[in-house]
């Protein structure tokens, strides 16, 4: 220490002039020394601090702290820093110090005094809690593409650091991804609770539930906020507080029971569209908010709209993409009496949003019917989109009654031109367009499945009283991709079998491995359902017990056989005479069939079809009814030319006898066999209703 003199009385002097809070203490923590800027922040005269401990003049946790921090500093002789958290400013935040405590020694360099040093950071501080608090919105809001889960993470976020409750109210066609209107029906602002926070347990402050709508009157700041788009800031006895507060006792009460003392009122707005409103209340804190909140709350608010926006967006997006694919998948099966059928589709809750999966059940010809399910690689609504015009394509290919094989040639060969149309439009988020797709055709006649693949995993077949089993076919590459050609199985199924197609996010939900979720689907099989609908349901709540991350398409399918009296076959010669014969038979065979009022029309439609087999196909020739929902009449002959449908001419002779046909049909057409063709019609029975 300085000794008596001219020089030590000079640093005293100057000493004691400091206006920075030093002060120097002996090994007993007694102070020796303590400068002006010392005595005014203890608030205490600097004679009445000497010779007196920190405790003493102030006592409380802050000066206990510091006096073991003195301690150690002398035991260890190293110097220490720490933040001492002092008195509030008038209205404002507590005083924030940063502390440095060296030691000083003596002669012989053993530590006997610690001096401590002071400095006032509070501006400091607060300005780094306050970009710590907008680091923690830029990291924890907007982890998610729901608008709900979003708003309650900034309420989480805000309480505690910012404010003591929190509540956050949106515009009602936000949680339908829809676009905000600030318009409301009659006086006042209608909102609804997305979220809210408070450091009390249960949220106490508050008698609206989140999901519920809460209704502000036009004067009130919350509506008035949402008009002009700015913030304010309201102490409790604020007129608009009070007057908004004498218009809704329950509110009103709720604030003077937690005893609410300051009030923030932040707009939420993105991309300049008004999204909601967010209330900030101090009721633990004893400051009150001040404009740096203020601020940092506008802050806060606009980066949570921004996240909230990006979620409302999202949503909009998926409803779309949803409703889209919605409105290109089977609103409802087609009634056949090939296979009683049920089906489900389960779009993904990602941030991808929905796929491209789809299913079809399609009438063929001959009482025969397609099943269909495909799936395109992508999500969002170009997978929709691509995933609509192939099942176009699917159902118009069907109709031309293509082989399984020969479908899928042509479907991959509209996805190759389909890729490259986007590849030249700059269209399609990605290069190329990659589908699967699984067809199956079954014949209630002859009780055949015949079904080819497009990178698609078999369908699952069911017999009765037997184990699910994988029907072992080939499959081609994916629809897009080219190479290899497409092969054709053919399986005899008993009746009554069941017949699932599926696509991969069905087995592969929960991160599972193909083959795992493959055994699992036999294994739900092998328990016997009573109905398609009933089969359907366990394979979804056995393969999908929680929200799958991509789409699943489910189709289940029971075969049924028409029975041996459903049907009549008759081999004729190639001969014009044969006509008058087939004519007889039908009439006979209607007649035992209870049918004689379609006699005279089915015997004009079989008289033209087998005459057009005798005069241009060639034998054998076949004569086919099938008394289905329809009667069907069809013709077969060893000729691969197809008949086109021609308006005869005044004069011409001919040509009059497929329009005829067209006529006395509901429908008609031609089907290539690997023998020749096959011409059919459809006749509409008495009354319209299915046998």
């Amino acid at each position: 220490m300085p000794g008596p003199g001219s020089y030590g009385a000079l640093v005293e002097e100057a000493f004691s002039q400091c206006h920075l809070p030093v002060a120097i203490y002996d090994r007993d923590l007694r102070t020796l020394r303590a400068s002006l800027g010392m005595a005014r922040v203890l608030g205490v005269r600097e004679d009445g601090m000497l010779g007196r401990r920190l405790s003493e003049i102030m006592p409380g946790p802050l000066c206990e702290g510091a006096e073991q921090a003195m301690t150690g500093v002398l035991a260890s002789g190293a110097p220490t820093t720490l933040r001492v958290l002092g008195a509030a400013r008038s209205g404002g935040r507590p005083r924030v110090w940063s502390v440095t405590l060296s030691p000083l020694r003596d002669g012989s360099g053993r530590t006997c005094w610690v001096q401590l040093t002071a400095l006032d950071t509070t501006d400091q501080y607060w300005a780094r809690e306050r970009l710590a608090l907008l680091n923690e919105v830029s990291a924890r809001v907007g982890t998610t593409l729901d608008v709900v889960r979003t708003a309650q993470e900034m309420a989480d976020v805000v309480t505690g650091g910012l404010a003591d409750f929190v509540t956050v109210d949106l515009l009602e066609p936000l949680f339908h991804g829809g676009e905000p209107d600030t318009r409301s029906p009659g006086t006042g602002l209608v909102l609804r609770r997305a979220a809210h926070q408070s450091v009390l347990p249960g949220v106490p402050e508050t008698v609206t539930r989140v999901g519920e709508v809460d209704h502000y009157p036009e004067c009130s700041p919350p509506a008035r906020c949402l008009a002009t788009g700015k913030a304010s800031l309201h102490p409790v006895l604020d007129r608009e507080i009070r007057d908004w507060a004498a218009g809704d006792p329950a509110r009103g009460k709720l604030m003077r029971t937690h005893g609410v003392h300051s009030v923030m009122v932040v707009p939420l707005a993105a991309r300049g569209t008004a999204l909601g409103v967010a209330v900030l209340a101090r009721h633990r804190r004893a400051e009150p908010f001040d404009e740096d909140d203020l601020l940092l709350a506008e802050e806060v608010g606009a980066r949570a709209a921004v996240a909230v926006d990006n979620a409302r967006r999202y949503a909009r997006e998926h409803a779309t993409a949803f409703a889209l694919q919605r409105s290109l998948l089977p609103h409802r099966l087609p009634a056949n009496q090939a296979v009683q059928a049920a089906s489900h589709y389960l779009p993904a809750r990602s941030r991808a949003g929905v796929g491209g999966d789809w299913f079809d059940v399609i009438p063929l010809s001959g009482a025969r019917v397609a099943l269909v399910v495909g799936d395109v690689v992508g999500h969002g609504l170009g997978a929709s989109a691509t995933m609509g015009r192939l099942r176009s394509a699917v159902r118009a290919l069907a109709d031309v009654d293509l082989p399984p094989d020969e479908l899928l040639v042509h479907l991959d060969d509209l996805v190759t031109h389909l890729a490259e149309e986007d590849a030249e439009a700059d269209t399609g988020p990605e290069p190329g367009i990659v589908a699967t797709c699984l067809y199956v055709v079954y014949d209630p006649v002859s009780c055949r499945c015949t079904a080819a693949s497009a990178g698609h995993p078999p369908p699952v077949v069911v017999g009765p009283g037997a184990a699910a089993e994988l029907l072992d076919l080939t499959p081609g590459p994916p629809l897009g991709v080219g190479g290899l050609p497409f092969e054709t199985t053919e399986r005899e199924l008993d009746p009554g079998s069941l017949v699932v197609l599926y696509t991969d996010g069905l087995i592969t939900a929960g991160g599972r491995q193909v083959d795992t979720g493959l055994d699992r689907l036999r294994a739900v099989l092998d328990r016997p359902a009573a109905t398609p609908e009933e089969g359907c349901d366990a394979i979804l709540a056995d393969l999908l017990a929680e929200q799958p991350t991509d789409d699943v398409a489910l189709l289940v399918a029971r075969t049924r056989a028409l029975a041996a009296d459903q049907v009549a076959t008759w081999d004729l010669p190639s001969d014009p005479a044969a006509v008058a014969p087939a004519r007889a038979r039908v009439a006979d065979r209607l007649a035992a069939w209870g049918l004689e009022e379609l006699v005279f029309t089915a015997e004009l439609v079989v008289s033209e079809l087998v005459t057009n087999a005798v005069r241009y196909g060639g034998p054998p020739v076949r004569l086919r009814l099938i008394r289905d929902a329809t009667l069907i009449c069809e013709v077969s002959d060893s000729s691969s030319t197809s008949p086109h449908l021609r308006r005869a001419r005044t004069h011409d002779e001919g040509g009059r006898g497929l329009l005829l046909v067209a006529q006395l049909s509901a429908r008609w057409g031609t089907r290539h066999t690997p023998s020749g063709k096959t011409i059919w019609a459809e006749i509409a029975l008495p009354g319209g209703d299915p046998v």
